[in-house]
């Protein structure tokens, strides 16, 4: 059963049971207080009868005549019944033989009446019989007149009562039908109405389940059900950002895999056709030294390549301490070394920095300036100048290196701290590169909690920035 049939149907059993019993409580509460008023005004009119007789029994007892009390007892219940003869009332008076002194009954008295049971004088008892399809009110009491005991029975025909009663319940079942269906009809667009928004999350939840992470639940109501659909915005807005992180990461992965498996395959593959070569052909000193070359420049190649994957996984799983140090110092520190690498190419390195210390790692820090200055040099033509800078900005320390190289295009640059990625593949590879080397560096500044900024052009050189601040909680990547 649906959410919306539960509800249609436990409101109408509530608002049935509900509805129906407040009205048999109004309809029997109306009808016992009509009934009492007509029992007081019976016990009332039999009290006065009683009073009547009370006030004649001197008379009586002067005479003390049996004829003459039954006359004179005969002509009250005559004056009594004439005076109510238009509200069906009844008058018995019988004596303690259970002769019949005056009645106007039209109906047949019982003779088993239990009301008469422990009947005292000046008591009324009272009850209600049936009698045929009647329903009369008996009030029964003893008077005593000169040593003679009369039962006066006062009675009513309360027969309307009842079938007012009667004519109340079936006026009400009209008016229970009525309402029950317009109760029924209103409260199936009610429970429809209420019910359309959760409609409306299960779709979007079964969109949302095929595959499709940007659909949205379209609610704009301010109750409890556009909270829930607003949550679920939310929620469903993070499954997509997760999703999506987690397809980037595997498409990452994917990549990395690839480009290793390519990057390891093309080393080994020159080192065995080498070997092979050099095993199968007769010796010559000049073709197996060539041969001792390429194999020996290989393999340093794997090395390196290995020592890189290294440093990428020690970066990712150590704790670093960091200590106070001057990065201009470190720069001279190792400055001998870069002017080696660059003296190949003919590449003159300059360094201008700014004193001022920072927490750092040391030899993390020397393996940021090894590559990015590495990478400078692939990017450099011969007789061009390359130039490390350390300038202080508004409490940040700016490391930044500058070359007159070939640049990077705009669509590679987002893409360029990827382990593997390369540019310019052939050139890369002439230059022994594996791209790993931005790689390196961004997870050295995730370290430092140091930012990379990269501003380059096709042709007119590339700056690469580590700004490195106290106010980013985070490394990361500016373009």
């Amino acid at each position: 059963m649906k959410f919306w049939q539960k509800i249609y149907v436990f409101s109408i059993l509530v608002f049935v049971i509900i509805f129906n019993a407040a009205s048999i409580m109004v309809i029997e509460r109306s009808h016992n207080r009509m009934l009492e008023q007509e029992i007081n005004s019976a016990l009332s009119q039999n009290m006065s009868i009683q009073s009547s007789v009370n006030a004649i029994v001197p008379i009586l007892r002067i005479y003390d005549s049996i004829d003459y009390e039954k006359t004179v007892l005969t002509r009250i219940g005559n004056e009594f019944v004439g005076t109510n003869h238009e509200q069906r009332v009844y008058l018995d008076i019988r004596n303690q033989k259970n002769r019949v002194v005056f009645s106007n009954t039209d109906f047949p008295i019982p003779t088993q009446r239990e009301e008469l049971g422990k009947l005292g004088t000046d008591e009324i008892h009272y009850v209600l019989r049936d009698i045929g399809e009647r329903t009369i009110l008996f009030t029964s009491s003893m008077v005593d007149v000169n040593r003679t005991s009369y039962l006066f029975t006062y009675m009513v025909d309360v027969t309307s009562l009842y079938q007012d009663r009667v004519d109340q319940y079936r006026f009400f079942v009209q008016v229970d039908v009525v309402a029950c269906f317009l109760y029924m009809l209103i409260m199936f667009f009610v429970s429809r109405g209420l019910t359309r928004s959760i409609d409306r999350l299960g779709r979007t939840a079964q969109v949302i389940a095929q595959g499709n992470f940007s659909e949205r639940v379209q609610l704009k109501s301010k109750d409890e059900i556009g909270m829930l659909a607003y949550n679920f915005n939310n929620m469903a807005a993070v499954v997509e950002d997760t999703i999506t992180e987690l397809e980037r990461n595997n498409q990452e992965k994917q990549r990395f895999i690839n480009n290793f498996t390519h990057e390891l395959n093309t080393p080994l593959t020159s080192i065995i056709a080498y070997a092979n070569f050099m095993r199968t052909t007769k010796y010559d000193e000049e073709t197996f030294l060539d041969g001792l070359n390429v194999i020996y420049s290989e393999g340093k190649r794997l090395q390196m390549l290995s020592m890189k994957l290294m440093n990428l996984i020690v970066l990712q799983e150590d704790q670093f301490e960091m200590e106070p140090h001057d990065l201009g110092a470190i720069i001279a520190e190792i400055k001998p070394a870069l002017d080696m690498m660059a003296k190949e190419k003919q590449v003159t390195i300059v360094a201008k920095c700014e004193p001022g210390e920072l927490r750092l790692e040391k030899d993390l820090i020397k393996v940021l300036i090894f590559n990015l200055v590495d990478n400078a040099i692939k990017a450099s033509d011969e007789q061009q100048t390359i130039t490390l800078r350390v300038v202080w900005h508004n409490g940040d320390c700016v490391l930044e290196v500058t070359d007159q190289g070939i640049g990077i295009a705009k669509e590679h640059q987002d893409k360029i701290f990827e382990p593997f990625y390369m540019v310019d593949k052939s050139r890369t590879r002439n230059g022994k590169g594996a791209g790993l080397g931005l790689a390196l560096c961004q997870n050295v500044a995730s370290v430092h909690n140091a930012v990379i900024r990269v501003n380059s052009n096709e042709n007119q050189g590339t700056t690469v920035e580590v700004v490195f601040s106290l106010t980013h909680p985070k490394g990361g990547i500016k373009e």
